[in-house]
């Protein structure tokens, strides 16, 4: 029990009930479910959207458009980071393409992609370019970063490229990718449901929030931005989990 209830547990668990006592502080001053519905009544509203036949469509809709456009990052990002990584010349070129993706904003680049693609493909869209600067940056940086000297010792004793590979260059990397990816995941949530939202495809968190705030439904609203939440706060905690089986793996090798 005493492993159980740690300090960062106990303050984590304060600072929710902090947000959750403002919160219903706020619901009581306006007393309006058309401003700010109780919490009490909102996750309720949770549990309602839990329970409708068609909560998998939407949910799964929304997460497979998500793992697309990260699948999609991943790979480009990786292949382009490391090429970034390991040449100076092309980091300079593929510079500028990563800070004006970067600077343009959202709501643009779904105005393009609404006019280009069909509205299921727009949310993978916006978030490919939201995620893919993230990933090939921290992986360029963190190709960068790897000890020249532990690169010049391994090819003086001839050391094998794999255990190069697994014993040099992934512990240098994995700490950027892990951090691009945690980056990339938690804005491209956001940018896929901002793509759901004026895109308006038949299943998608986004096309419910803008149901329910066209009917004025603000408990569903943030009931399905809690939803949101609760996923986004899953896929950072598998990333994590795959980044520990990773180190662990290598530290067996």
């Amino acid at each position: 029990m005493k492993n159980f209830i740690t300090k960062k547990r106990t303050i984590t668990a304060a600072s929710i009930l902090l947000m959750l006592a403002l919160w219903k502080l706020l619901a009581v001053l306006f007393n309006s479910p058309f401003i700010i519905p109780p919490p009490e009544a909102t996750f309720l509203a949770v549990i309602h959207i839990f329970t409708e036949p068609e909560f998998l469509a939407v949910a799964g809709s929304t997460v497979l458009r998500g793992l697309a456009g990260f699948l999609v990052s991943a790979v480009l990002g990786l292949f382009t980071g490391i090429l970034a990584g390991i040449s100076p010349g092309f980091n300079t070129f593929i510079t500028p393409l990563l800070v004006t993706v970067r600077s343009v904003p959202v709501i643009s680049l779904i105005l393009l992609a609404l006019i280009w693609f069909e509205t299921g493909t727009v949310p993978v869209f916006i978030a490919f370019l939201t995620m893919f600067p993230f990933i090939c940056t921290n992986v360029s940086d963190g190709i960068r970063n790897v000890d020249r000297g532990l690169l010049e010792m391994a090819r003086f004793y001839r050391v094998d490229k794999g255990r190069i590979l697994t014993a040099v260059y992934i512990p240098a990397i994995m700490p950027f990718i892990v951090s691009g990816a945690s980056s990339a995941m938690g804005i491209g949530w956001r940018a896929i449901i901002i793509g759901e939202v004026l895109s308006q495809p038949e299943f998608g968190i986004g096309t419910k929030m803008q149901t329910a705030q066209t009917f004025l439904n603000v408990e569903a609203v943030i009931a399905w931005t809690l939803i949101a939440v609760l996923i986004s706060f899953v896929f950072e905690k598998l990333i994590r989990w795959g980044e520990h089986n990773l180190i662990r793996w290598r530290t067996e090798l």
